[in-house]
């Protein structure tokens, strides 16, 4: 049921990309806007351009490399607000190499695993408002051929990250599709935006970087922030979990696979308590 009070919207990696895109077009009198990023500097262009429309506009500082405190951030978050009528999962990298703080692969553990810490502890507030979580995912989803989860405890293997960050792409959907059987009261959507000159692809070796924009024909952050605005307002059906820019579109089967969405969650929780039980013994 739905409470009183302005419309709560939280937007993840709102400080720049096709998250700045998509907090200045929700921006409007009514709206809370909360912008959950790294750096509040690099959010005060973006808060201000959402006050300047009529909206309240906070900063959440919000690290997606440590899945410890992304959770404490949405627990923060959590005790905070009554309810949130949308959250959009934004935030992520692509093109990295690497480990997060708790081992475990770059891209996934910054792109899923960061996003499933801090989402977790906001779901009751979203039930609250009958509201919607969009999940920014990629076309990339469509190219791993399996899911192996052993692998995400290495080191990135791949020279350009691409790879490894299909497969976080897809944790994006199944993560969407679980959410939406564990918590049927809440509407949960993943959305491809399309391929967006932004910086998520700051972290890819330099000769790929700069050639990325004109080799995969990229589009306006403009047009991706949209993708995600319609993503948040369109009604979905039972049917209904994946966009393709502003279009409904079948994923992949891997993605539509719920014993894998199961296992998956199952693997997310266990990683979870394993980053926060070293917080909570030293408390």
């Amino acid at each position: 049921m739905q409470t009183q009070g302005p419309k709560v919207v939280v937007v993840t990696g709102a400080n720049t990309g096709i998250g700045a895109a998509c907090a200045r077009e929700l921006a409007g009198p009514g709206v809370h806007l909360v912008l959950a990023c790294r750096s509040e500097e690099k959010a005060r262009p973006v808060l201000e351009a959402a006050r300047a429309k009529g909206a309240e506009a906070s900063f959440l500082s919000l690290s997606l490399g440590c899945m410890a405190a992304s959770h404490r951030a949405g627990e923060a978050l959590a005790a905070k607000v009554t309810k949130i009528d949308l959250l959009v999962n934004n935030a992520g990298l692509a093109g990295g190499r690497g480990v997060t703080e708790q081992g475990y692969e770059l891209a996934f553990g910054t792109n899923h695993l960061g996003h499933f810490a801090f989402t977790l502890p906001l779901v009751a507030r979203v039930e609250a408002a009958g509201g919607r979580i969009v999940n920014v995912s990629s076309g990339n989803h469509y190219h791993p051929k399996r899911l192996d989860l052993a692998s995400v405890r290495r080191p990135t293997r791949s020279r350009t990250g691409l790879p490894e960050y299909g497969v976080s792409k897809l944790a994006n959907v199944l993560f969407t599709a679980e959410l939406r059987r564990r918590h049927p009261s809440l509407e949960a959507v993943a959305v491809n935006p399309g391929r967006i000159a932004s910086d998520i692809w700051r972290r890819v070796p330099s000769p790929f970087r700069k050639v990325l924009p004109w080799l995969l024909r990229m589009g306006s952050v403009e047009t991706g922030g949209h993708t995600l605005v319609n993503a948040a307002a369109v009604p979905l059906s039972d049917a209904l979990l994946y966009f393709h820019k502003l279009a409904p579109k079948e994923p992949s089967p891997l993605a539509r696979d719920a014993t894998l969405a199961t296992e998956l969650w199952t693997m997310s929780e266990r990683a979870l308590a394993e980053a926060i039980a070293p917080v909570a013994l030293s408390a």
